[in-house]
Parts: C-alpha cells; structure tokens; sequence
C-alpha cells in the first residue's frame, strides 16, 4: 500500500509504535515466556476431553460466563461485595480499561513495569508515564510516584504485584500510600499471585477505587487466554459496556473450569516451581559476574557482567536455550535477562548452558 495513504489513515501514534514481538521457540528449550512447564496427567486429560464432549460449539457462549466466574470466585475467595469481569487474558482488560478513558486522560506505571501498559496506552493517544524505580533495590520510588500523581492527576495507575519484568514484590505500606493518594483507579495487576502468596483481593472492600486483576495463564493455563479483573460493582457495570460480547468462547468457559476444580494439581505444580526458583537463584547467585535479583514469580531477572548480555543471550540460544534478553530495553534493564522457571532439567540444561557462555566471554 502507498506510504502516502497509509500516513493518511493512521494516527501518528500507531505510525510511531512497534509491533509486539514474539521469539520462535520451535526446537528450543523454552524458557522466556513465564508460562508453568509441566502439562496434565493422561487420566486428568481423558476427564476434560469428556467435559468438552458435548460442548455445543453451534451456539453462542454464555456472554457473562456466569459458572465459570462463580468457580472463580470460590478458587480465589472473592468476596460477592465485588463484581467480576473475564476477559480474553489480561491484554483485553487493560485495553478495555485504558478505551473507557478521555482522550486526555494520563496513566502512570512504575519502570520497568509490563509492556502492554504502555503498548496500550500508546495506541490509544493517552498520556502515558513510567516512574523508574529505585536502582539499588527496584523497590517503588514512593516520592516520585506520589509527586508524578500529584502532577499529572493519572486517570489509571498500574502496579504489577509481583512486578514483571523484575520479579519482586512491592512494599504493601508504598501500595496503600499510592492508592490514598490516586484521583482515580488503581489497578493491581496479580498476574504471578500463584507464586508470591500475596494479594490485594480482600482490600477491594476497603478502596472503591482499587481493581484488582488476574490471569490463569501463569497458573498453568496460558492457551486459554483468560484474566479477569475485580472491582466496585459500579466501575465494572462501566467497564461491561465496551467489553465485546461472547469474548470468551465456551471451551474456554468449560476448560477453564474443569482446571479450577483440580486445584490441587495446580497447588502441587506451583510448590515444585518455588522450589526450583530457590535452586536456580542460589545456583546464579555462585555464577561469577551474575547478579540475580529476588523473585516472588516464576522467574528470575538477573544482571549480566557489563555490555555482555546480548553475547550471554546468543550463546545460551546457540545451546538451545531460549530466554528473555531485556538488555535492548536500556535504564535500569542494561546488562539484564531474565529466565522463566522450567521443569528441573530444563533449569539444569539453562544453567550449564549460562556456565558455558560465561567461560567464552
């Protein structure tokens, strides 16, 4: 198509952004997308392919997903105070947030935070702002981030709980100070709850403002694509405007559902990554020239020895080992990749594959 009718039609914003990029992991060991490596048991499949037998996949889903989002409620002990929205992974729910706002509204972020934010609000014209975080600890700088509310009166403000891409929790007494100080919502993204045993969900009562939002994807369930978000009953009647109807499709209401019944399952998957995530950070942290930072996810973000990351990156790809390479990314990510949590051997395989690229640099 002719550049000239291509700046005719699109805002400058879309002209100016960049495609979200997702790495090939075909034949590597895939360690870059935080997602749980262990798959189900046979017998435990053979049950959910009976469920879905008699799916009838000739009709709509159910627009409100009203089983699945009562199974959700008992999983995660929402309170029936708070009303909930699903959407098609966390992506959906924070484009549906940042559409229902002004044009001219801002929103705020701590630095690094997790790229859709900004993505997001980038290509829907909104003012977007990252407040870096502290570069000895990657805590909340509270003074920033209260001086940036003060200033820019952000319509949204979005704090990862765990932080992605750092992989640490966040002082709750900073958490509270920001959302008694915000002018409008503030939405806690839970994404990594599963590994940090921390949660704002049962201070949704006490802040009409706060959101609180999770994915199953983490969990266990990435191919699903399902986040849901929870809320004052008010805000999420608002929300349920622009959300698409039938948006999630009913094997996923029905898959989704069967794995929330199997808690225990998942309760197991996720203590054998915590236990594995000790091992691997103790293992990085005896690595010469390696830095690990501490994580309550299911990965780890760690600092490689000085513009030495992007040659640690192609060497551990070279051996078959995919991770995250944040170094392009600059400020406080120079120098840094980050690892998911794989299967035992698979953390084994990474971390030989680590030793040997360090020895060749």
């Amino acid at each position: 198509m002719p550049e000239k009718l291509i700046n005719a039609l699109f805002r400058p914003q879309i002209l100016a952004m960049s495609a979200y990029h997702v790495a090939n992991a075909e034949g590597f060991i895939k360690l870059d997308a935080m997602e749980n490596p262990y798959s189900w048991p046979e017998e435990l499949k053979t049950q959910w392919l009976e469920t879905l037998r008699d799916c009838p996949l000739n009709r709509y889903p159910d627009p409100e997903a009203r089983q699945l989002a009562n199974s959700i409620r008992n999983h995660d002990g929402i309170s029936d105070a708070s009303a909930l929205m699903l959407g098609n992974g966390s992506d959906e729910i924070i484009q549906i947030l940042l559409m229902a706002l002004a044009n001219t509204a801002q929103v705020l972020a701590p630095a690094p935070g997790f790229v859709m934010y900004k993505q997001l609000s980038d290509s829907l014209g909104l003012g977007y702002h990252g407040i870096p975080l502290l570069a000895d600890s990657l805590a909340l700088d509270l003074p920033a981030m209260l001086q940036s509310i003060s200033e820019q009166q952000p319509a949204i403000i979005f704090i990862a709980y765990p932080n992605n891409p750092t992989g640490n929790l966040f002082a709750e007494q900073d958490i509270l100070a920001i959302i008694n100080a915000a002018p409008g919502l503030v939405i806690i993204d839970e994404a990594y709850a599963p590994f940090a045993k921390a949660s704002f969900l049962t201070r949704l009562a006490d802040f009409p403002q706060l959101l609180v939002m999770r994915t199953v994807s983490k969990l266990g369930l990435a191919g699903l694509r399902l986040g849901y978000i929870a809320g004052h009953p008010d805000i999420i009647g608002q929300l349920n405007k622009i959300r698409l109807p039938y948006n999630i499709n009913s094997l996923t209401q029905l898959s989704a559902e069967f794995a929330l019944n199997n808690k225990a399952l998942f309760d197991e998957q996720t203590q054998a990554i915590c236990e594995q995530r000790t091992r691997v950070f103790a293992e990085l942290e005896q690595l010469p020239g390696i830095t690990p930072y501490p994580s309550a996810a299911n990965f780890i973000l760690f600092k490689t020895p000085a513009q030495q990351a992007d040659a640690v990156f192609a060497s551990l790809k070279a051996q078959g080992v995919l991770i995250k390479n944040l170094n392009p990314q600059g400020g406080l990510l120079a120098d840094c990749l980050r690892v998911t949590i794989g299967t035992p051997h698979e953390n084994s395989a990474f971390l030989q594959a680590l030793k040997n690229a360090l020895l060749a640099i």
